[in-house]
C-alpha cells in the first residue's frame, strides 16, 4: 500500500483477508506501489498478488533454501537480520518525505517489531539487482584513510582523482552534484568487478575543499579498491536489461510472476515520469505479473549474501504454478 494507508492500514488489511479468504497477507507501506499495469506515487491505492495452489507464504524455517520474501521498516532494520543464511528479497518501507509513519505486516497483523519475513513455497526463485551506474573510473586502491574520511586514492589527493574524472560538463558546474556520485567499492577480482557487477555503492556525505579529501557514509579500510560511479539514466536501463536477462537465465523455465523493488529515487522521479525499469520488465516478459514497492532502500543478493541496496532496482523472477495476480 502507497504511504496514505501508514496512519491505520488495519481496515485495508481487513478487507483484504475477507476478499482472499485468507490471513496470510505480507506486505508494507511505501512511497509507491506497480504493478505489470501501472506505478502509483502519487494517490492513494493497493496493490495485491494471490499465490494459490501449491505456491504459498510460509513460516522461515533454519537453513531455509527457500527464497525468503523480507520487509522491514528504517528503523528496525539490522544487519543481524539481515545477515540471516536466507535468500531475502524485499525492501525497506518508506513514504515520500522518509519521516514516517511506516507499517509492515504479516500473517494480516501489524508487525510491532518493524520486520516481516516469509518463505515463497512452491516456487523456484531467481534473484538479481540493478545497481545501475555510470562508472567514471576503473577501481584504485584506497591508500589512506581516516574515520569516514578517504583521504588519498592511490599516490593522490582523493577528492583531486574525483574531480578529474567528472564528465567537463559536471566539472564545470558550480557546485559539484554529490547527490548524483558515489563510490563503488569492489569485491573479488576488480578488474572484473564492474561488469560482473561486484561492487557496493558508498554515498558521499561532503567533499572536503581544504583537506581534499571525500567523507562517506560507511567507513572504508586501506587497501579496499574504489571506482568513481555517477547515475545515470542510459547506464541504468542498459544494467536492469543485463540484469533480467541474467536473473531469467537462473530459471529452469519462463517466471510466472515477479518481484520488483526499485528505490523511490530511482522510479519515475529518475527517469522522467516513467518507469523504465519496469517497461524493460514488461517488454521482456509480456503479460507477467509483477508488484512491487518503492521503498527506503532495497533488500536482495550480492556477492554471495544479502545486502541493503540504495537507488537501485532489486528483481525477484518466480517460477511456479497457478498463480494469479489480479
Amino acid at each position: 500500500m502507497t504511504h496514505h494507508f501508514a496512519s491505520d492500514p488495519k481496515p485495508a488489511l481487513r478487507a483484504a483477508a475477507r476478499a482472499a479468504s485468507c490471513t496470510q497477507i505480507t506486505g508494507c507501506t511505501a512511497a509507491g506501489i506497480l504493478t505489470e499495469e501501472e506505478w502509483i506515487l502519487d494517490a492513494p491505492a493497493a496493490a495485491a498478488m494471490v499465490l494459490a495452489g501449491p505456491c504459498y507464504l510460509d513460516h522461515v524455517h533454519k537453513a531455509d533454501e527457500d527464497a525468503i520474501l523480507s520487509l522491514a521498516t528504517p528503523g528496525d532494520l539490522s544487519a543481524d537480520w539481515l545477515d540471516a543464511g536466507y535468500r531475502r528479497v524485499g525492501t525497506v518501507a518508506g513514504d515520500i518525505a522518509g519521516r514516517g509513519p511506516f507499517r509492515v505486516w504479516s500473517g494480516g497483523q501489524i508487525r510491532r517489531e518493524g520486520r516481516a519475513e516469509v518463505a515463497l513455497r512452491g516456487l523456484q526463485a531467481s534473484l538479481g539487482a540493478s545497481q545501475g551506474v555510470r562508472a567514471l573510473t576503473s577501481p584504485i586502491e584506497v591508500a589512506e584513510v581516516q574515520g569516514y574520511d578517504v583521504l588519498k586514492l592511490g599516490h593522490y589527493p582523493a577528492l583531486n582523482v574525483l574531480v578529474q574524472a567528472l564528465p567537463i560538463g559536471v566539472r564545470e558546474m558550480d557546485r559539484i552534484p554529490l547527490h548524483l556520485i558515489m563510490g563503488g567499492v569492489t569485491f573479488g577480482d576488480p578488474a572484473t568487478a564492474i561488469k560482473e557487477g561486484r561492487y557496493r555503492l558508498n554515498h558521499i556525505v561532503a567533499a572536503n575543499v581544504s583537506e581534499q579529501s571525500i567523507t562517506f557514509a560507511e567507513r572504508l579500510t586501506r587497501g579496499e579498491r574504489l571506482f568513481w560511479a555517477m547515475r545515470d539514466t542510459l547506464a541504468a536501463e542498459r544494467d536492469m536489461r543485463g540484469t533480467i536477462e541474467k536473473t531469467a537465465q537462473a530459471l529452469s523455465g519462463p517466471p510466472d510472476c515477479a518481484l520488483l523493488f526499485p528505490c523511490a529515487g530511482r522510479g519515475p522521479h529518475f527517469y522522467g515520469n516513467r518507469d523504465r525499469d519496469l517497461e524493460l520488465l514488461t517488454h521482456h516478459f509480456p503479460g507477467l505479473p509483477v508488484i512491487g514497492t518503492y521503498g527506503n532502500g532495497e533488500i536482495g543478493p550480492l556477492d554471495e549474501a544479502n545486502h541493503l541496496y540504495q537507488y537501485s532496482a532489486v528483481l525477484g523472477l518466480l517460477r511456479g504454478s497457478a498463480i494469479e495476480a489480479p
